[in-house]
């Protein structure tokens, strides 16, 4: 069973228990939701973890549902959910995985056109919708009406259901293999493939490489994984297995002396080698995974290529970075020794979104570990400084006095870690809520206190370009806004990011010394690559944070720096490569 599948296990206990009694079973529906978040986002196999005993290392997973997923993994259903499904359609479910369909509206339209049919239920109510029968209904109308035909059309077409694997996930599975095929003494260099190499942002398949000289003990090894579900397919120089969790991996061998070869030829893109191919043919070479064909008078020799350094400068150009193959100008940037120098992991000297469990009553999520297991944490990344920003206290929960009180304390405890702390610089920041309207959520005399704030957008995401752009402007116009997080608002694999006039961003940023951020939770990566290499075109600096709920999710950064390198970007692109005395003069301006 896969941590996907366990996942939606759980969100749907909590939309049953939604509609049984919303107000009663309101903790328990927190707590399924958080524990679904955390097992999708996982880089370990729930199956495993549960193997290994180690479940209660999982944030969001308690001694109950820790209970449930033991039962779930060891008999395949679990005899608490049972009653928790009890006289919920099955049907219910199925509209469940439409994007933008949540427990109330899915069981109101299930109920109302008795839609029992799990098979048949999205296609009937499609039907239901084009004869203009939903508009009628209470609480919905003509516009209700046609973005339920249009997420359901999306639906059908593949938007936002996906098999594909978010970059960590698929980066976290294949390492386990990665550094398991390391323990032979035949492997000289293993690598994985393709776009994971690339480090796209979402993976479909996993595929690495060994160079060794026996290739039969590195198959023997590879298909002795202890995670494997079963073995494939086992040849004399590639094999498969199905792992855990239910993904299939392919292994190819090559020799050391032609290795550079294989490496170089199933990283790129399409693309990327297609348009390689064309440029040594203009040389008179031709590529492919055995090396580079020279042509001669006595025909085509070819040479093997150990490195894959070696096999571009043979075509006349320097190495090209693996994220940055996609054919989007790199072969002629490399042509003309014009290649960026992208930002590196220890290029980065702090993380500036970081949510700790202070107390502060959030309008949103509260992170899991103290300020101080998180500085500790950042001791560790040899970080310089680090910067606490909770989401914003709820508004419609607190009165300006309290929220002003609940601040107020937060900023002592932080002014008490700097005086006792001398490891790190600590900066103290804010996550605030962009309203609908553009106002930020809570009141300008409250924000005096921070050395900056982080403005970001929680809700209304159904908004027109315009609209939304409008609307980011007026609360990153703030002075104490510094930082627009996760731009876009995307979930990869649940929502599409919501249109934004980039140009008209970048200007403002530019002018009115903002900067973007670049997220690395592993459903965001937000900003998109395509846009981070926009903003670097544009001049506009950038922040690449973890958004960090707990003190492991800061290991999340080489994540983000992937995506800034995929977009090109510099170390000087990206503010938090700074000092700190340069970083706060910045803030300051």
């Amino acid at each position: 069973m896969t941590n996907h599948k366990i996942a939606q296990i759980l969100r749907n206990v909590a939309s049953a228990y939604t509609i049984k009694n919303q107000t009663k079973f309101r903790f328990q529906i927190i707590a399924y939701q958080r524990a679904a978040d955390a097992i999708e986002n996982s880089t370990a196999e729930i199956k495993d973890l549960t193997k290994e005993g180690k479940l209660e290392t999982l944030p969001g997973v308690g001694p109950s549902i820790k209970s449930h997923l033991e039962e779930l993994i060891k008999t395949g259903g679990v005899k608490h959910f049972n009653w928790v499904f009890k006289d919920i359609p099955k049907s219910f479910f199925f509209l469940l995985e439409i994007p933008g369909f949540g427990p109330k509206t899915a069981y109101k339209l299930v109920k109302e056109f008795n839609l029992k049919n799990p098979d048949t239920v999205i296609s009937d109510l499609k039907k239901i919708a084009e004869q203009g029968k939903i508009a009628a209904l209470e609480g919905f109308g003509d516009k209700s009406q046609a973005e339920i035909v249009t997420a359901i059309k999306d639906y059908e077409s593949g938007k936002g259901k996906t098999s594909r694997m978010t970059l960590p996930y698929a980066y976290e599975l294949a390492q386990k293999l990665v550094d398991y095929l390391k323990k032979s003494k035949d492997a000289i260099e293993v690598y994985p493939l393709g776009s994971l190499r690339r480090m796209v942002s979402t993976i479909g398949d996993i595929d690495i490489a060994v160079s060794t000289k026996n290739p039969k003990e590195i198959i023997k090894h590879f298909v002795s994984y202890p995670y494997k579900e079963r073995i494939l397919e086992q040849g004399e120089a590639t094999a498969s297995i199905l792992l855990s969790s239910g993904r299939q991996v392919d292994l190819m061998t090559q020799t050391p002396e032609s290795f550079g070869s294989l490496l170089q030829h199933f990283t790129g893109s399409k693309n990327h080698n297609v348009h390689l191919r064309e440029f040594a043919l203009k040389k008179n070479f031709s590529l492919s995974e055995h090396g580079i064909k020279r042509k001669a008078k006595g025909g085509w020799k070819t040479e093997e290529i150990a490195t894959e350094e070696k096999f571009y400068n043979i075509l006349g150009l320097k190495w090209i970075p693996p994220e940055i193959r996609e054919d989007t100008g790199e072969i002629e940037a490399s042509h003309r020794n014009k290649l960026p120098t992208l930002i590196e992991l220890n290029d980065v000297k702090g993380d500036l979104h970081i949510h700790s469990n202070f107390p502060i009553e959030p309008s949103h999520d509260l992170g899991n570990n103290s300020m101080e297991e998180m500085i500790k944490k950042a001791v560790e990344l040899r970080y310089d400084y680090i910067g606490f920003s909770e989401h914003n206290p709820s508004v419609s929960k607190h009165t300006d006095d309290q929220i002003r009180s609940i601040l107020e304390r937060r900023k002592e405890k932080i002014e008490q870690i700097k005086s006792s702390n001398k490891n790190i610089r600590v900066i103290n920041l804010l996550e605030v809520d962009i309203l609908s309207n553009g106002n930020l959520s809570i009141s300008d005399n409250v924000l005096d206190s921070f050395d900056g704030i982080l403005v970001s957008i929680h809700s209304a995401f159904n908004t027109n370009k315009q609209t939304m752009t409008k609307r980011i402007l007026s609360g990153l116009s703030h002075p104490k806004a510094k930082i627009l997080a996760h731009p876009t608002g995307r979930l990869l694999g649940n929502r599409f990011g919501y249109e934004l006039d980039f140009e008209k961003i970048f200007d403002f940023c530019k002018t009115k010394n903002k900067a973007l951020e670049i997220n690395c939770w592993p459903t965001r990566l937000d900003l998109p690559d395509i846009i981070v290499r926009e903003a670097v075109k544009n001049g506009v600096k950038m922040f690449i944070n973890t958004d960090s709920h707990a003190a492991w999710q800061m290991d999340l950064m080489r994540y983000g720096v992937a995506v800034a390198r995929r977009g090109w970007a510099e170390k000087k692109d990206i503010l938090n490569t700074l000092s700190y005395d340069d970083l706060f003069r910045w803030f300051s301006k």
